[in-house]
């Protein structure tokens, strides 16, 4: 069996592993979709409906995630493999972490493309280059970027690079280091934006916006809710298992898992009330989308007092946001080889970097030279596996979208989550969570085995029927 000695690091302490988990969770999708999205979806019913989604179904796999890393002491892979032996169970268990390692090297890969424009946003707003720009000249800015392919390499190699270093210098020196100065500097940087929002006179305009309470379209946010309740947490890709098997002996799971549930839920909901304020003192449309970020976003700083230093403040927010999850997509593959190869982490961590580089390549192309390059072509000529110029279909990065959030991610959440509720059993949970409450025990046990499980297969199918 790979992985005979346990590792040997361990974090610092419970809230250097929930620094961690919350790095992982706050990401692009914190900074501008979930203020969106709760906006369109009901405002404070919405975000109810969220809490409700997020106790029952994301914290649930994270908690099953936390608990495996902990018991196994190793990388996803061999702890799933180990402790599916000492329970008696089938080691094929373990092909999920083996996707989810798969999973995360991919979603890297256009991550890090991604946030490689944020990259581009903070030079160009600190050299006032959005200072007065109207929408249109806004969205041609950003057409411009994207159109550019040398230009999104450049910054899709800087983040990369920047990724793999702090995971070349290991638990301590790298990802506890990093995570310390990371996460309170983001935390930082939302308070100060969150503060000018109340400058500017439309603060009550954000706030309206985000929690005013409509009944009528909960039917209509309660499958996006879900949706997002287990994606926002990072959950399904074997980080948060990754990093759980860093975690203190001594260090209560539930206390830990909640507060970052929490956490992540806060930044999301700050993220919403620093921005809007801004968006409503421009005169702009705040159910801007996809969109909001990097075309909405800086007109509004543009057309705004002091804007252009709050712009740079928000994309470093952003850039920051993105670098502690990427950190996180790519900790687990290298902690496996890690696993297997002892002192082979800088060699295996430029390795990955690479095979991500070069996948993100297909990204970058995806915006610009390939454009007319789409997968899964059906028209009035059949089934094509690929064609150019074809009418639907998707892209290279719509392709590898897809198979990520839509396909992959559900289905290791699920098996992580029914692993730890019915392979580990119930005297395992009962002693990592120190449960001495059978209720309780009960209660976890059944959103473990049933709950939870149900939640993702409804989040799966409805993806899938998307």
């Amino acid at each position: 069996m790979a992985g005979d000695k346990a590792v040997a690091q361990v974090w610092a302490s419970r809230w250097i592993f929930i620094l961690a988990a919350t790095g992982s969770a706050v990401g692009l999708g914190n900074i501008w979709k979930f203020p969106y999205m709760t906006g369109v979806y009901g405002g404070g019913a919405f975000v109810l409906i969220y809490l409700f989604c997020i106790a029952l179904v994301g914290m649930p796999v994270m908690l099953a995630e936390t608990l495996i890393g902990r018991r196994g002491r190793h990388s996803p892979v061999v702890s799933l493999q180990n402790l599916a032996v000492e329970r008696g169970a089938s080691v094929r268990w373990a092909w999920a972490a083996v996707m989810g390692l798969i999973c995360g090297l991919l979603i890297l890969s256009f991550y890090s493309v991604v946030a490689g424009w944020s990259l581009s946003y903070i030079i160009d707003m600190g050299k006032g280059s959005f200072t007065g720009i109207s929408g249109e000249d806004a969205g041609a800015a950003f057409g411009a970027l994207t159109a550019d392919p040398v230009k999104l390499i450049i910054f899709h190699t800087i983040f990369m690079a920047m990724t793999a270093w702090v995971i070349t210098r290991g638990v301590v020196a790298g990802l506890e280091r990093a995570l310390r100065l990371m996460m309170p500097l983001l935390f930082l940087l939302l308070v100060v934006l969150l503060g000018y929002s109340v400058t500017t006179g439309h603060f009550m305009d954000g706030v309206r916006f985000l929690f005013h309470f409509d009944p009528a379209q909960v039917k209509d946010g309660l499958l996006p809710a879900l949706g997002h309740a287990f994606f926002t947490l990072s959950v399904g890709v074997g980080s948060i298992m990754a990093f759980g098997a860093y975690m203190p002996r001594r260090a209560p799971i539930g206390a830990t898992i909640i507060t970052v549930g929490l956490l992540d839920t806060v930044v999301a909901l700050a993220a919403g009330l620093a921005l809007f304020p801004i968006v409503f003192a421009a005169g702009l449309e705040p159910g801007a989308g996809p969109g909001l970020m990097f075309v909405t976003l800086p007109v509004a700083f543009g057309n705004i007092a002091f804007g252009q230093v709050m712009g740079v403040v928000f994309f470093v927010l952003v850039a920051l946001a993105a670098w502690s999850s990427s950190i996180s997509m790519l900790e687990p593959a290298v902690a496996y080889f890690s696993d297997r190869h002892a002192g082979g982490r800088v060699r295996f961590t430029w390795l990955l970097a690479l095979i991500c580089w070069v996948l993100g390549i297909g990204t970058v192309l995806s915006f610009n030279e390939w454009a007319e390059l789409k997968f899964f072509v059906t028209g009035a000529d059949g089934f094509a596996l690929w064609a150019w110029g074809a009418e639907g279909g998707k892209t290279f990065f719509d392709l590898v979208d897809y198979l990520t959030s839509r396909i992959m991610l559900p289905l290791g959440g699920l098996v992580f989550v029914l692993f730890a509720g019915w392979v580990l059993g119930r005297e395992v949970v009962r002693e990592e969570l120190e449960l001495k409450n059978p209720l309780f025990l009960n209660l976890l046990l059944v959103l473990l085995r049933v709950v939870a499980p149900l939640g993702i297969a409804v989040v799966f199918v409805a993806e899938l029927l998307k």
